[in-house]
């Protein structure tokens, strides 16, 4: 049932259109003007509207005109008793969906509605599935501008466009898999298969027969033929997710595919040609593991063509307001949650913790404070209190800044002191910015904890109220 609002200033034809449509199981809706319709679409949701071509005052094109300037994409059925090609043509430049003449009969409305109705199905189909694609690339979208995490994308961006093999290294919970997403869907394979392998998490025995797959009888089990991920990832790209642990046996069969791009299923005999990008990762220092002899120097020289180095979170603290703003909206989607921000003292807070987990760490700890929280705005004091001990012993403290060239006294400034040419507080206060960000070397998160005043408070005085706001902005 589709609830239609038939527009005509005829009582009668609207009568007679209204019973058809109820008879058809519609609920239909009565306007005698453009004003009225334009009142009940206001109050409700109206599926169809079947309108006159021809009214006193407002007419049927000065609807789809107030359609169109106010953006909704509900369909209009044109209506008239004038039949002519001229009116049709007008109606449906105006952004009509069919053109019905009258006396309307009851099979021709029936067809331009059901017609109609279907557009509007396949519309609502069409919203639905752009929602999901856009839901889907910002859960895989790297987020952060620092200068970090930056040359990190312009590696992966450069990347990308060849059929270069890539190695990620970082530590767990950097985004390794999130670049690797990121290199596949930059480059023209993005249409074909990401497969994803991870070395780690497959028993010893299983890994070979995962990689390249196996023939019927091949092993006790091996009931039927199956693909291994270079074979399911044909044309497209293959993760070798933490490579590190590979057997050194299989490492020498990996370097024969990379190089030759062909192998052999377990128990088979006849070579398969195969066309695969590979992106492996690793938590581990994979050159030192090479050179103790755990991984072989061949592999780790073809894996390692362009290397890309993911940052730890603690050396893009400047990302993590933004990071935990996008974990905290949508952990509190996924609760049924109104949470609309976070306070400046957990973003501090959250800033001088170590994150040993990294992102994942980040995320689970902002999911947590979601759900456990009754605030709209996430306070401090709704972060888990075992994670944050130390952090909150340390915030009272005076940090220890970045090295000097200079001697430093015990609060960490240099015995040169600071020179006031004025006695202006204006003047103080852009001089001990200033001292604040060379005793630091321009960390602002250091600069902010050693200055006393918050992060965000530094950015409005050093960039001024617009600048400030555009980047609170951001960082929300």
């Amino acid at each position: 049932m589709a609830t239609i609002l038939c527009v005509d200033d005829d009582q009668t034809i609207s009568l007679l259109l209204a019973e058809t449509l109820r008879q058809a199981g519609h609920e239909p809706l009565n306007a005698a003007n453009v004003p009225e319709a334009l009142a009940i679409l206001a109050r409700g949701t109206v599926d169809l509207i079947i309108s006159d071509y021809r009214m006193p005052g407002n007419t049927g094109l000065d609807l789809l005109a107030h359609l169109e300037r106010e953006g909704i994409d509900t369909p209009v059925i044109m209506m008239t008793g004038y039949a002519s090609i001229e009116h049709a043509v007008a109606s449906i430049k105006a952004g009509a969906v069919d053109y019905i003449t009258k006396p309307v009969r009851a099979a021709q409305l029936g067809l331009a509605v059901d017609q109609a109705l279907e557009l509007v199905q396949l519309r609502r189909e069409n919203a639905a599935l752009k929602r999901e694609i856009m839901e889907a690339r910002s859960e895989r979208q790297i987020i952060g501008e620092s200068q970090a995490i930056r040359r990190a994308m312009q590696s992966a961006a450069s990347a990308a466009p060849t059929r270069a093999t890539v190695l990620l290294q970082g530590e767990s919970g950097t985004g390794k898999e999130l670049f690797a997403r990121a290199i596949h869907e930059l480059s023209e394979r993005r249409d074909k298969p990401f497969i994803k392998l991870n070395c780690a998490a497959l028993p010893e025995g299983l890994v070979e027969s995962a990689l390249f797959g196996h023939e019927r009888g091949a092993f006790t089990g091996a009931l039927k033929r199956v693909e291994g991920a270079f074979e399911r990832a044909h044309g497209g790209t293959l993760l070798l997710d933490e490579i590190s642990e590979m057997r050194l046996d299989l490492q020498a069969k990996l370097l024969r595919v990379l190089q030759e791009q062909e192998f052999e299923r377990v128990g088979g005999t006849s070579p398969i040609r195969v066309d695969v990008r590979v992106i492996a990762t690793t938590n581990r220092d994979l050159a030192a593991e090479a050179t103790a002899g755990r991984f072989r120097q061949d592999l780790f020289f073809r894996l390692s063509v362009i290397p890309v180095r993911i940052p730890p979170l603690r050396e893009r603290l400047e990302d993590i307001p933004v990071l935990a703003h996008r974990f905290a909206l949508r952990a509190a989607a996924d609760a049924g949650k109104d949470v609309t921000g976070i306070a400046p003292e957990a973003l501090a807070l959250l800033q001088q913790h170590e994150w040993p987990g990294n992102v994942r760490e980040l995320q689970h700890v902002i999911e947590r404070a979601v759900i456990m929280s009754s605030d709209a705005v996430l306070q401090a004091r709704s972060l888990d209190a075992e994670t944050f001990k130390n952090s909150r012993a340390e915030a009272g403290k005076q940090p220890e800044p970045a090295a000097t060239n200079g001697a430093t006294n015990g609060a960490g400034i240099p015995h040169d002191g600071v020179v006031l040419t004025s006695l202006s507080l204006d003047h103080a206060e852009e001089v001990l910015i200033a001292k604040a960000l060379e005793v630091t070397r321009k960390n602002r998160t250091r600069a902010a904890a050693l200055l006393g005043i918050s992060v965000r408070t530094l950015r409005y005085k050093l960039n001024g109220p617009a600048s400030s706001a555009t980047s609170e902005a951001a960082d929300d």
